[in-house]
């Protein structure tokens, strides 16, 4: 097959960590063309779809990939292309998902789903589901936020549309910042941000739970916190631990991975804390390297496979 990676710069990205590598290197292992391009370098000329892709060549340690060539390339003539530029799920980043619509309009294979990617911010997106979560407020109103922060008494209050932690804050009715951390986050009440109960098992982990078109990774990264911190994201410093799945993880799994195919979500990373859902992480889910070093359960090898199967039925419904 040959596969597009829409990434950040490759120079940035982590080879010992990062997930979009270790999907690279198996699809190349796997005798698959990899080419890689960047959100911003999409284009539309008469209708079609196209971007300057780097054909790569994949290889071990630091020094993990190398340009063969450029090439303009239409998306259409890739068998999938994988979105996987990060958050901040700003315009640009919104623009690029109409142009990768427009793309799978003309028949090219986007995963996850441009359409997708646009309707479930990764926060809100829980919301779905309210069987599984904590008490939630969605406000821009920092007089109702401070009504919720009464009645628990210890909340987090988060932005809808950062990752790795960026601006995640734990609030008590005695903190002498809240006010400003409130008009900072509500933009002075034009931004609605999410406030939570706050969990205390976080001390256990924020658990990421990873669904491949549909199947369950069976085990989890649980984010420990460092010490005098409520994030367990990798990017503020967790401690990543694997661990296999709870009852309780597993029927959160389950319950969500049809919901997910249904809608175009072949990649799915769901946060877990004690027993509540916290976030559907749809733009570019992590954890591979980790939990492929820890178990032996090689992530990135299921979900080329996963890839491959998906074409297949396409190619032979």
């Amino acid at each position: 097959m040959k596969l597009l990676f829409v990434v950040d710069p490759l120079a940035r990205l982590k080879p010992h960590k990062d997930s979009s590598v270790a999907m690279m290197r198996t699809a190349a292992a796997r005798g698959h063309a990899v080419y890689a391009c960047e959100a911003r370098q999409l284009a539309l000329r008469d209708g079609i779809v196209h971007a300057p892709c780097a054909a790569l060549e994949l290889r071990a340690g630091d020094d993990w990939f190398r340009i063969a060539h450029v090439e303009t390339c239409r998306l259409k003539d890739f068998h999938a292309v994988v979105m996987r530029a990060d958050p901040p799920v700003d315009t640009d980043y919104l623009l690029a998902t109409y142009l990768l619509g427009v793309a799978e309009a003309g028949g090219a294979t986007v995963l996850n789903r441009p359409s997708a990617l646009r309707d479930f911010n990764e926060k809100l997106a829980i919301l779905q589901f309210p069987q599984f979560i904590a008490p939630t407020l969605v406000s821009a109103d920092a007089a109702e936020i401070g009504q919720f922060l009464a009645e628990y008494e210890d909340i987090i209050v988060k932005p809808l549309t950062e990752m790795g932690g960026t601006g995640v804050f734990r609030l008590r009715p005695d903190d002498p910042n809240r006010n400003a951390i409130l008009e900072t986050l509500t933009r002075r009440g034009h931004r609605v941000i999410m406030a939570q109960r706050y969990l205390p098992a976080i001390a256990a982990g924020d658990k990421r739970i990873l669904l491949i078109d549909g199947e369950v990774v069976p085990w989890a990264l649980a984010r420990i916190p460092q010490a005098g911190e409520t994030r367990g994201n990798l990017a503020a410093g967790g401690t990543a631990r694997a661990q296999a799945l709870g009852e309780r993880d597993r029927r959160i799994a389950e319950t969500i991975a049809p919901w997910a195919v249904e809608r175009g979500l072949f990649l799915v990373g769901l946060d877990v804390i004690g027993d509540c859902l916290t976030e559907i992480n749809v733009t570019s889910p992590t954890g591979f390297q980790e939990i492929t070093a820890q178990t032996g359960h090689d992530v990135a090898l299921q979900f080329i496979a996963a890839i491959e199967r998906h074409h297949t039925r396409a190619v032979h419904p």
